[in-house]
């Protein structure tokens, strides 16, 4: 449990839950203002997560009824978790979350079977045969889930710049298309959800925007980042791992990162390999069939990040995109 840090009348109380996956810990926080008390995140839906925040509130003189509000950064399941057990409990707790995270909360049936379509076209023109057809039979598995990870109280939307709790709301999507961080200038802190991890890169997932069309997500990701480095704060509150007090640093190896990273799959194309899944498998050996969506998350976003900077180009042949670093 990390230690409460308290600026000019605001406390805040750090809930990290440990787990055996990279990614350490799911972190959420309790914010306390003079007059109200703020969850920011609601972690996994587990006993775990539970009662690491119960405990916590009856640590710092706190019960359930104590909550005001919950405040979302983005719709991944280990950042809404525990909401559906909280606002059973509480009944008139307001929800907040990013106006683009609604329809993907709320587990619209259009979206999600547009989203299969989307995943089922990309893999193909990406070359990942029968590796991308077990993803999208995946992705149709979970969908029968939906229902259950559904958040059934209304949900208050946030844009840019509003203003809840003190805090300024940030979008910042790239690790996903709703991202948002929220900002307190006075106190110099930054509610950060999965855009900056002290101990592993952010992931900038491929996904769809509401019409179908493909977010570039790491470009996105990457002006999030540079977005980020413009404020000025002494503490960063991330998602998973440990707090960020020299989040200006990280972000410049973050960036410098993307750049590496690029270079070394464009040295790649420049050999011969020329497909999206030939690449996840030169370049990810090991990890490309037991993380496919995330390599190949991480694959098409590099080589957008390419054809953006005028590295390579792309020709489509017998429905797959084929890479090349110059004009075919």
């Amino acid at each position: 449990m990390q230690s409460a840090l308290t600026k000019t009348s605001h406390t805040v109380y750090p809930i990290s839950v440990p787990t055996k996956h990279s990614l350490q810990s799911f972190n959420f926080y309790l914010l306390q203002e003079e007059d109200s008390l703020s969850l920011i995140d609601a972690g996994m839906n587990n006993e775990e997560n539970w009662n690491d925040l119960t405990r916590t509130l009856h640590n710092f003189g706190f019960s359930l009824e104590d909550v005001s509000r919950i405040i979302i950064t983005h719709n991944h399941e280990d950042h809404v978790g525990l909401v559906n057990r909280i606002s059973s409990i509480k009944k008139d707790i307001p929800i907040y979350a990013p106006k683009e995270a609604i329809h993907r909360l709320k587990r619209d049936p259009q979206f999600f079977k547009m989203r299969i379509a989307f995943f089922k076209q990309l893999y193909e023109e990406m070359g990942c045969g029968i590796f991308g057809e077990k993803q999208v039979g995946r992705l149709i598995a979970a969908a029968n889930q939906h229902e259950k990870r559904r958040v059934d109280a209304d949900i208050i939307p946030l844009t840019e710049a509003d203003l809840i709790a003190g805090l300024q709301a940030i979008q910042t999507p790239g690790h996903s298309p709703d991202h948002m961080i929220f900002f307190d200038e006075k106190r110099k802190w930054i509610f950060g959800g999965d855009l900056l991890i002290q101990h592993i890169s952010s992931n900038a997932l491929v996904e769809p925007d509401e019409d179908g069309k493909r977010l570039l997500t790491l470009i996105q990701h990457e002006n999030s980042l540079k977005k980020c480095l413009a404020l000025e704060a002494d503490v960063l509150f991330p998602g998973h791992g440990e707090l960020i007090f020299d989040y200006k640093k990280l972000i410049t190896e973050r960036l410098n990162g993307i750049q590496k990273k690029a270079d070394r799959m464009l040295k790649l194309i420049e050999k011969g390999v020329t497909t999206a899944n030939e690449l996840a498998q030169t370049y990810y050996k090991h990890k490309y069939e037991s993380q496919f969506s995330l390599v190949m998350s991480e694959i098409i976003g590099h080589l957008d990040y390419l054809e953006n900077h005028q590295k390579v180009t792309k020709e489509l042949k017998d429905g797959v995109w084929h890479y090349y670093s110059e004009v075919k």
